[in-house]
């Protein structure tokens, strides 16, 4: 497997930490889209299991389901996953379900302990304070990996990837002629993407191109589970939800079963988090606040049942359960989840992304920059830009 140069300077960095003893008992890669982060990964592991006289046990894990298995099939492109790792979703790693007498997950548990000596997060820019900090309490030796391009964790104040402290920014020679690198660079860097195709499927309209308004509405009214639509606002989220629901024949404004939900708030509990996408399975209105509901979440194989808030769906914002005096514990926020706004989609990925840009007043250029970035990185295959 042959490295860049900043790839090698990280691996000796990364090995000399584990040779001597893991102290602190965590360090930081951070890397932007098409540096490698994967394959270093893939190469670590690799060169443990030739030096080591004892093969140690890993835990891979990342933050959600689609993320998880982009990890593996890296790790499997690398001859680099053995039977005695496991992969898996963070949530799936330390926590453990709870069942009833009829064997219903009624909510979620720490683990007492895990059985791995090292433990190696992906996308780790996306791990709020609390899920960190029950991490690090089994005191087993962390490398976290993620972009430090990206927007900061939705809420509070904690950046696991603010300042890396390993940093991969060369980007690969095999990333290089990748069409979407090239935008990830523009936004990056410039914070402006030029109207142009960049290749076959990854284009950046403006309102100039003559079929712009007829090519977003198509891509829209096409709309498939493997698409992320993203914008700005809120209001524009809540208005193209509404279109692509009626191009899918949804006839009511109300949630249905088949409706694409977006999680809108953490219920560690019950093992759901911000931003996670799922499908309702069945929906009842229970009054006119509540519904019952049971919903396929993509990031967790467990069928999630609870109450959902019914005024949410269609709301210009999250709804804050203390203004509105209704306790969180009785239920959980979703929304419609066809269109998101970027901040909801860090953590997810898509085939085809689809990209309304919309940038706020108070935006400095760096946040710009930012939500942009983390934007285009969305896509994995096809890109679609609609802006100035």
């Amino acid at each position: 497997m042959q490295l860049s140069k900043d790839q090698e300077q990280v691996a000796t960095l990364v090995f000399k930490w584990l040779r001597e003893g893991c102290n602190p008992k965590f360090i930081t890669l951070g890397g932007y889209a098409g540096t490698g982060k994967s394959t270093l990964i893939g190469y670590i592991k690799n060169q443990l299991d030739r030096v080591s006289k004892e093969k140690i046990k890993i835990g891979f894990c990342s933050y959600t389901g689609r993320a998880v298995q982009n990890l593996k099939n890296k790790l499997t492109e690398t001859k680099s996953l053995s039977t005695r790792d496991t992969i898996s979703t963070i949530h799936g790693l330390i926590y453990k379900p709870m069942e009833n007498e009829h064997g219903v997950i009624t909510g979620w548990l720490k683990k007492e302990q895990i059985d791995v000596q090292l433990i190696i997060v992906d996308e780790a820019s996306m791990i709020d304070e609390y899920i960190w900090s029950d991490l690090t309490s089994y005191g087993i030796p962390i490398i976290a990996v993620g972009d430090h391009g990206q927007l900061p964790p939705i809420r509070g104040a904690f950046n696991l990837m603010q300042k890396p402290l390993l940093k991969l920014e060369e980007i690969h020679r095999q990333e290089k002629d990748n069409p979407i690198i090239e935008v990830s660079i523009h936004a990056r860097q410039k914070g402006v993407i030029p109207g142009k195709k960049f290749g076959p499927r990854v284009v950046k309209y403006t309102p100039e191109d003559f079929s712009f308004s007829e090519i977003s509405m198509e891509l829209l009214e096409n709309y498939k589970t493997d698409t992320l639509v993203l914008c700005g606002y809120n209001t524009t989220r809540n208005k193209i939800n509404q279109f692509i629901r009626y191009s899918l024949g949804f006839e009511t404004p109300t949630p249905q079963s088949g409706d694409r939900v977006i999680c809108l708030r953490n219920n560690h509990k019950r093992g759901i988090y911000n931003g996670m996408l799922g499908t309702i399975k069945r929906i009842k209105l229970l009054n006119e606040q509540w519904y019952d509901a049971e919903i396929f979440m993509d990031d967790i194989e467990t069928l999630y049942h609870g109450k959902i808030y019914a005024p949410q769906f269609g709301s210009p914002e999250p709804i804050n359960f203390t203004k509105d005096r209704i306790k969180a514990s009785d239920g959980d926020l979703f929304d419609f989840g066809y269109a998101l706004t970027v901040h909801k989609a860090q953590g997810s990925q898509a085939k085809k992304v689809v990209l309304f840009e919309e940038r706020f007043a108070k935006m400095d250029d760096d946040q710009w920059k930012r939500w942009l970035y983390t934007a285009v990185t969305r896509a994995e295959e096809e890109l679609y830009i609609f802006g100035a």
